[in-house]
């Protein structure tokens, strides 16, 4: 089974570094992608072009907004099901800025400006880490602030225009202490999906603040999709 990694908004393959190394301890191949964030359809576009490259069966990761791109690239015939890492999960015609509205306000939305253009500038402050990621060691804050970008509004305006849970499989990692997506929210979209669900009680940082149960439910997933 190969493994896809997909980043949430603003980040980059950097936002996987704590979860890839234990993968490919484990022997899995890995494929970490690296998007823009200025489009969902691109970004979607871009994963899709990795799975064509690879041969054999496929496993999806996202993380955060991650979730909307693996949930519109899943429908890929050599994908054999979705993990989520406390992410967004869209139905066909959602996005996310919908799933947003529909839940009381993260706090997140306390440390964001807003461009011109109508990006979304995060603040990376160290009140900012306190408050989101307080769990992410301060070494893996700074160094992921090298390859931080400011996500362009369509990301989470444009419609993802399938939804792979409807026909395959799906895992969800729950982050109880997620300060970006409600609880009721995460809670909803996996039981909407018939997602497998695991929880964790760290922040929504959950590949740098639990690596070791992002590649649990991985390995989980792998596992079953394999019997």
């Amino acid at each position: 089974m190969h493994i896809v990694l997909v980043h949430g908004s603003g980040g980059s393959a950097e936002s996987w570094s704590s979860v890839t190394p234990l993968l490919r301890a484990e022997g899995y191949a890995v494929t970490v992608a690296d998007n823009p964030s200025q489009s969902l359809v691109d970004d979607v576009a871009s994963v899709t072009a990795l799975v064509d490259g690879i041969q054999g069966p496929v496993l999806l990761v996202g993380h955060s907004y991650g979730g909307a791109v693996i949930t519109d690239v899943g429908t890929h015939p050599r994908v054999r099901g979705l993990v989520y890492v406390a992410a967004w999960v869209p139905d066909h015609g959602e996005n996310v800025h919908e799933l947003v509205e529909r839940y009381p306000a993260a706090e997140v939305e306390r440390w964001f400006t807003r461009g011109a253009d109508g990006s979304w500038i995060p603040d990376d402050s160290p009140a900012a880490r306190e408050a989101l990621s307080w769990d992410v060691p301060l070494e893996v804050w700074e160094r992921n602030l090298q390859d931080r970008r400011t996500s362009g509004d369509a990301i989470f305006t444009e419609r993802v225009s399938a939804a792979a849970w409807r026909t395959k499989p799906s895992w969800y990692l729950f982050a109880e202490e997620d300060k970006h997506i409600h609880p009721d929210g995460q809670n909803d979209m996996a039981a909407r999906a018939g997602a497998t669900i695991r929880t964790v009680s760290t922040s929504h940082a959950v590949p740098h603040a639990a690596p070791g149960a992002v590649v649990d439910i991985i390995r989980a997933a792998a596992e079953s999709l394999a019997e």
